[in-house]
C-alpha cells in the first residue's frame, strides 16, 4: 500500500458534528491509522484582526489504529493528557501578547483541525473544520440606537416569557457581541452596549455616567418578549464596578454578575443625575512589574480602596435590592479581584445582607470568557498602555470557563422570575 493510499483512508471525525456553537464542546476522533501509530494533530484558526492561532499534540493511536481524544491522552506538544477540548483552549499567536479577537455575532469561529505524520515534514493525513456559531438558529439580532444606547439587542426564538440580561463588555472600546449573543441562544432577551468607540460615539471618556445604563434598562424592559420583573446584569473587568453601581443606584436589577472586577469605581469619575458621585480609584505605575515577556505584573499597582484617602469610591452594595454572584480568579494578575470579594462580602455581611454568593477558581486569570476559546495569557492595557499579564494556567483557567458559563446561566434562570402575564400586556 502506498503512502498516498494509506493517508486516504484516515479520517477525521468531529462528533456529533462539525457545525456547532461555540460554547458546546466537540468530539475529535481519527480513524484509519497504522496500529499504534505515532501523530501530531492540529488545530489553527484566524481570529477578526487577521491574526493567526494554532495548537498541537502528540498523540498514539490505539491497536485498531484509532484515536479519541475524549479517551487518549497527549503526549506532548501545547498541552499534556487527556483533555477533550485541549487542541481549543491552547491555540496561541505566533506573536506575543494577542488576546483571540471574536466580537461579531454573525460569522461562526471557524477552527481546521488535521492530523500529520509524526515523521519527515509532518505530511497531513486529514483534515476537518469546525464552525463555532456564535449565534444560535432563530436568535434576531437588532442594532440599537435609540436615544442614547448604542449597542446590539438579541432576542431568543419562540415567544418566551424570557429573562431580560444587560451585557457590559464596554472597556476596551467599541462593541463586543460574542457573550449577548451566546446567552441569547440560552434562552435570555440580552442588549449589549457599547461605552465609547462605537458608532457616533467619543473615541475616548474621561467620566462614565449612570444614566446611559438606567436609559438602556428601561429600553430592555420595554421589549415585547421580555418576562422578568427587572432585568440581570453581566461584566467582566471594569465594567464589573459599573455593574456593582447599577445594582446598588437604579431599581429593577434583580441579578447582578460580577468577574474579576473591584470593589471600588475604577479609573473614570462615576457620575448620576449630573453629580458626580464615586471619583475614580487609581492605580500605581511604579507598582507594575516588568517581566521577562516584555508584558506587566499589575497585581498590586491599583491603590487600595480601604484606605482613607480612597474611602469615596466605595460602592454601597448594601444598597442593592438584588443578588450578587462574585466571580474571582485565584490567578487574576490584573488586580487583586479575590480580596475585592473578600471586601465586599465582609461589608454585606456588616449590613446584615445575604443577597450574594461567591466562587472563586485557582489557576484562573482574570479574562472569564463563555468556553472554548484560546486562552490568553498576555495582551495589550488600554488604560495601562502596555502588554499586561492577565494570569492563570490554561488548564485550569480553560476548566473555570466551562464551570461558569453554566453558573451564570443557572444564576439567572433562578433570579430572573419571568411573569407571562406581564409579556402578555407588553403586546
Amino acid at each position: 500500500m502506498t503512502e498516498e493510499e494509506m493517508s486516504s483512508q484516515v479520517i477525521l471525525r468531529l462528533l456529533p458534528r462539525a457545525r456547532c456553537m461555540f460554547d458546546e464542546p466537540v468530539q475529535v476522533t481519527v480513524s484509519g491509522l497504522r496500529a499504534r501509530q505515532v501523530v501530531t494533530m492540529r488545530a489553527r484558526s484566524t481570529d477578526e484582526k487577521g491574526v493567526e492561532f494554532s495548537s498541537s499534540a502528540t498523540y498514539k493511536a490505539d491497536g485498531n489504529g484509532e484515536i479519541n481524544l475524549e479517551r487518549d491522552p497527549s503526549l506532548s506538544g501545547s498541552y499534556v493528557g487527556v483533555e477533550p477540548m485541549g487542541l481549543l483552549w491552547s491555540m496561541r499567536a505566533d506573536v506575543l501578547h494577542k488576546r483571540f479577537q471574536k466580537t461579531k455575532s454573525l460569522n461562526p469561529h471557524v477552527v481546521k483541525f488535521s492530523v500529520h505524520e509524526e515523521e519527515g515534514e509532518g505530511r497531513m493525513l486529514a483534515e476537518a473544520t469546525n464552525e463555532r456559531l456564535v449565534m444560535g438558529d432563530g436568535v434576531s439580532r437588532r442594532p440599537v440606537k435609540e436615544g442614547n444606547i448604542r449597542g446590539v439587542l438579541f432576542t431568543p426564538p419562540g415567544g418566551g416569557p424570557f429573562p431580560a440580561v444587560l451585557d457590559l463588555y464596554t472597556f476596551g472600546g467599541g462593541l463586543s457581541e460574542k457573550r449577548a449573543s451566546l446567552l441569547a441562544s440560552r434562552g435570555f432577551v440580552v442588549l449589549t452596549v457599547a461605552l465609547y468607540g462605537h458608532d457616533d460615539m467619543a473615541r475616548n471618556i474621561t467620566e462614565v455616567h449612570l444614566d446611559y445604563f438606567e436609559e438602556a434598562i428601561e429600553f430592555l424592559r420595554k421589549q415585547d418578549k421580555v418576562g422578568s420583573k427587572g432585568v440581570g446584569v453581566i461584566s467582566l473587568s471594569k465594567s464589573a464596578d459599573l455593574a456593582l453601581s447599577i445594582a446598588s443606584y437604579l431599581p429593577d436589577v434583580e441579578a447582578t454578575v460580577w468577574i474579576n472586577g473591584c470593589c471600588a469605581n475604577i479609573f473614570l469619575p462615576l457620575h448620576y443625575k449630573r453629580r458626580q458621585i464615586h471619583p475614580g480609584l487609581m492605580f500605581d505605575i511604579s507598582k507594575m512589574i516588568p517581566t521577562e515577556s516584555g508584558a506587566f505584573n499589575c497585581k498590586y499597582a491599583t491603590h487600595n480602596p480601604l484606605a482613607e484617602e480612597n474611602k469615596a469610591t466605595l460602592i454601597p452594595i448594601e444598597q442593592a435590592k438584588g443578588r450578587f454572584l462574585f466571580v474571582a480568579s485565584d490567578d487574576d494578575l490584573n488586580w487583586d479581584s479575590k480580596t475585592y470579594v473578600d471586601i465586599m462580602v465582609e461589608r454585606l455581611k456588616r449590613h446584615e445582607k445575604q443577597n450574594f454568593e461567591s466562587v472563586c477558581y485557582p489557576g484562573a486569570g482574570h479574562y472569564l470568557e463563555p468556553p472554548y476559546g484560546p486562552y490568553c495569557p498576555s495582551s495589550f492595557h488600554g488604560v495601562v498602555g502596555k502588554p499586561v499579564l492577565w494570569g492563570g494556567e490554561p488548564r485550569s483557567h480553560a476548566a473555570a470557563e466551562v464551570h461558569l458559563w453554566k453558573k451564570i446561566q443557572e444564576f439567572f434562570t433562578t433570579h430572573l422570575s419571568c411573569d407571562t402575564a406581564q409579556t402578555k400586556a407588553k403586546l
